[in-house]
């Protein structure tokens, strides 16, 4: 874009200093260019007038013209009252309804002048009326000329400043005129924007603020949705492939002894077809010369750890160690000694590394690390301390990496010679467009199926009025010998929200339950007191886990077969489906009980439902998507990559998402070492974009 468009804000007409300063801590808004980005949420068609016999009560925003007749007023209690302006089309009347500033309206708006209100007809006392609607002077007004009227979200400090929406509507109308005879940079080639049919960047914006019908809108949108997504991919796939011709992957040649003894004696059980396919796509990525980066995507219980373990048979029998990170100490034993029962009576050595282990049982594991005699280390981020040294490491498993800094990753890489292949698992399912923006940089493996055996949870909602037959319910399980999980969203009572919190919970649990023996576990206990109380649950010596959500990802306990989680509808999709699968581990059928109150939104009603339909979390991940947007998933904050779009939306522009994805990675096969000149805008406008605030780093 041209300079004009790097101007202060302040010097645009109707803003100056203080309503700079607001604008600048609001919206982040400083300059021209900045403002144009700040797109409407929202359009309504301003092109027709109405007649007031044509109004219903039922109708959206409309627009009406004529005069006011007659003020009136109407005392409220107190010194309030409500102003009512008999308005008049010639045909028929309504009334305009003011609540609050008597004084401007009487000031601004003047009997017998004509004008063109604008707001939502409702029905009072046998007439239509528009509370404090939006009202110009007809003379003002060229109708041809406001087709679609924007809408600007703004915040409570704006509009006290007077920078409602029709504020920032004019502001930028101001700024859409004055770049008619201004040049703007094109930021996409015809090479490009041609074949696809995308309207220039100068008439986009010029668009996407003062649209004269809907079309307009939908060609605006899709040019600046493409845009700001195609550089997003072209980011992501330039450093995937500088990373793949960059860094050597330790080649797997053969699978050998170790591997196959496991798959003849200790397979548990047969493999599913998506694990069999998981295990290929790795075998041959290790196999090419370059460094494998892999994610596993599979819903909980769908095998990832017995796929994980395969390949690091496969490491052990081309002579080389592997290791496991994960992210609490508990889930770091229990991958321990999963592994170790799925290795039992083979002459394999699989060592721990946690806070937990110390003294002279430390220093065996830094020795056996060292001298090559332990195959397979698991452990916490204790692994990428500096004083753990590999003998020859050619294969990391992270598992549930969001939880862990892109900088404590790349510190694996250092315990080698040359990067090691990585492997990573999540039990989060991610939708399909979220993947390739997250985890862009990674191959995808799916395993969309669970072992034979497994049966799916049965998940119902209840209402907290009808907690007796839940009591009754848990107990009836207790008898059978089984566990329970019941889960809070507070840990100590809070006066702003009307929630079940878990210290008083813990307490009610304890006087309904006399004869039984309950756990507690909190995020704000230390971690030796939460890790006591999550192994008494483990080895059956309490019969209920009462917990918080710091037992949603990766604690494994057979024997537990109900998980009830109270005021259900505090959390999300995600979250919930989370929790549901700490149960349905072993063969016998569970339960999972979502309690909530009778008052829900609709929103929260669907996702209650959601919950009581399907048990797939590929198909709950994508409904969690399209009802909160990927910002506020589960794991996508601490992942490496900020949502900082402006216009797309992840979840509703999948398929913008993938057209962005094909173009860019036609550029980066073309041009793979980012020097052709014919492709130069594009590097240049990457390259701009990457010195501003958006963060643009990928996952590695």
């Amino acid at each position: 874009m041209t300079n004009i468009l790097d101007q202060d804000i302040k010097y645009l007409t109707g803003v100056g200093p203080k309503r700079k300063e607001i604008l600048e801590k609001e919206l982040h808004i400083s300059t021209w260019g900045d403002l144009l980005e700040y797109y409407p949420y929202k359009y309504v068609d301003r092109s027709r007038i109405y007649r007031t016999t044509e109004l219903q009560g039922n109708m959206p925003f409309v627009q009406i013209k004529g005069k006011i007749l007659s003020f009136e007023e109407f005392a409220m209690g107190g010194r309030k009252k409500r102003v009512v302006a008999h308005f008049s089309d010639g045909v028929g009347v309504v009334d305009l309804v003011w609540f609050q500033g008597a004084q401007y309206i009487y000031k601004t708006y003047k009997v017998n002048e004509e004008y063109i209100v604008f707001g939502k007809p409702t029905v009072y006392g046998g007439r239509y009326q528009f509370a404090h609607p939006d009202i110009d002077k007809a003379a003002d007004l060229q109708l041809s000329e406001m087709g679609m009227q924007p809408y600007y979200i703004t915040t409570e400090r704006m509009k006290n400043a007077g920078l409602q929406s029709r504020a920032v509507e004019r502001l930028t109308k101001s700024l859409v005129e004055k770049l008619v005879s201004v040049e703007i940079t094109e930021t996409l080639p015809p090479y490009i924007t041609k074949p696809l049919r995308l309207i220039s960047k100068k008439e986009a914006i010029s668009k996407i603020h003062y649209p004269q019908n809907l079309a307009d809108v939908q060609k605006a949108q899709l040019r600046l949705k493409f845009e700001e997504l195609f550089y997003v991919q072209l980011n992501i796939l330039r450093y995937a492939s500088d990373h793949r011709r960059k860094f050597k992957g330790y080649i797997f040649q053969k699978v050998g002894a170790t591997f196959n003894l496991f798959y003849r004696n200790n397979l548990p059980f047969e493999l599913t077809n998506a694990q069999k396919r998981v295990v290929h796509e790795i075998r041959d990525d290790m196999m090419t010369g370059r460094q494998m980066n892999r994610l596993i995507q599979g819903d909980v219980g769908s095998g990832k750890t017995l796929v994980a373990l395969m390949s690091m048979l496969i490491a052990i029998d081309n002579g080389f160690q592997a290791c496991m990170m994960a992210p609490t100490e508990i889930l770091a034993e229990q991958h321990f000694v999963t592994i170790k029962h799925f290795l039992r009576n083979m002459d394999v050595r699989v060592e721990l590394l946690t806070g937990m282990v110390k003294g002279k049982k430390r220093q065996d594991v830094f020795t056996g690390l060292q001298n090559g005699t332990v195959n397979i280390l698991i452990g916490t981020h204790a692994i990428i301390e500096d004083n753990v040294q590999f003998s020859r490491l050619g294969l990391a498993v992270i598992d549930e990496q969001h939880r862990f800094g892109v900088a404590q990753r790349a510190k694996l890489w250092a315990k080698s010679l040359q990067p090691p292949h990585i492997l990573v698992m999540t039990a989060t399912p991610i939708p399909r467009t979220l993947a390739m923006t997250i985890y862009g940089d990674l191959d995808v493996s799916v395993i969309d199926e669970l072992p034979p055996g497994r049966k799916p949870i049965l998940t119902t909602h209840t209402y907290d009025n009808q907690m007796v037959s839940v009591y009754q319910g848990i107990r009836n399980q207790i008898n059978r010998g089984r566990q329970i999980y019941i889960v809070f969203p507070l840990i100590t009572e809070s006066e702003k929200m009307d929630l079940k919190n878990l210290e008083t919970g813990y307490e009610s649990l304890c006087e309904i339950f006399p004869d039984l023996k309950l756990s507690k576990v909190h995020g704000k206990m230390k971690s030796k007191e939460k890790d006591e109380e999550m192994l008494k649950f483990i080895k059956g010596k309490t019969q209920i886990l009462v917990a918080t959500t710091v037992i949603e990802v990766g604690v494994d306990v057979p024997n537990a077969s109900v998980m009830i989680i109270l005021d259900a509808q505090r959390f999300g999709l995600s979250q919930l489906h989370q929790l549901r699968g700490r149960v349905g581990r072993g063969a016998e059928q569970s339960y999972c009980i979502l309690v909530t109150n009778h008052q829900l939104t609709k929103e929260t009603r669907k996702r209650i439902n959601i919950m009581c339909e399907t048990n797939d979390g590929f198909q709950i991940a994508e409904a969690d998507l399209k009802l909160r947007g990927p910002g506020d998933l589960e794991g996508t904050q601490q992942s490496g990559i900020a949502f900082d779009l402006k216009i797309a939306d992840i979840a509703r522009d999948g398929q913008i998402v993938q057209m962005a994805r094909t173009e860019a990675q036609k550029i980066i096969d073309a041009d793979p070492l980012c020097e052709k000149q014919e492709y130069s805008m594009l590097w240049n406008r990457l390259n701009e974009l990457r010195k501003t605030n958006v963060n643009w780093a990928a996952i590695s």
